[in-house]
């Protein structure tokens, strides 16, 4: 039985996630364990794309995502540096496309989004959360000039499940179009 599967009938809201390259990927995740505080971190890097897609739709979500994924070859996007979150350090992305599919699936399910989700959110990777502004400013300052902008390529999209801590993998779906 797939997570998908034994998921199916769960009230728990689905999470969104552009996927990054390995190579970024980990090493984003590297920076993040580096420096977020280690009683909270229980996530690896990730750019949500929705906080909360509502759980009585997941076959219509599932559907949507692997028609897309179908559809779209991998999306290309940029590390620009560095992001004050205000009590965190985000890497700041961009991506005119990424944004242009999360558009799209935002209006499919227009009424059902959370405020949250109902805005176009500022694509980054999450570094740091949840310390002071002073905490925040110390390490953007010492990572200033230590990111190399470079351009690269989201391979798909990913679906969780949110459970209040860790998130539970449902499924991965692979830009192949």
């Amino acid at each position: 039985m797939s997570a998908y599967e034994a998921s199916k009938g769960d009230d728990a809201p689905f999470i969104m996630t552009a996927r990054l390259p390995r190579d970024l990927h980990s090493w984003a995740t590297g920076l993040r364990t580096q420096h977020f505080p280690p009683e909270r971190n229980y996530l690896q890097a990730h750019v949500t794309l929705f906080h909360a897609l509502p759980a009585a739709y997941s076959d219509e979500i599932i559907g949507t995502l692997a028609r897309l994924a179908g559809e779209i070859a991998p999306v290309p996007a940029h590390l620009i540096g560095i992001m004050s979150l205000g009590g965190g350090t985000a890497l700041k992305l961009e991506s005119p496309e990424m944004l242009n599919i999360r558009d799209e699936i935002a209006e499919r399910f227009r009424g059902l989004l959370t405020a949250q989700d109902q805005h176009r959110p500022r694509l980054h990777v999450t570094i740091q959360n949840k310390v002071t502004s002073k905490e925040a400013k110390a390490l953007q300052g010492e990572l200033e000039g230590t990111i190399e902008p470079r351009k690269f390529a989201f391979g798909g999209l990913s679906l969780f499940r949110y459970r209040g801590g860790p998130w539970e993998a449902v499924r991965d779906f692979a830009f192949r179009g």
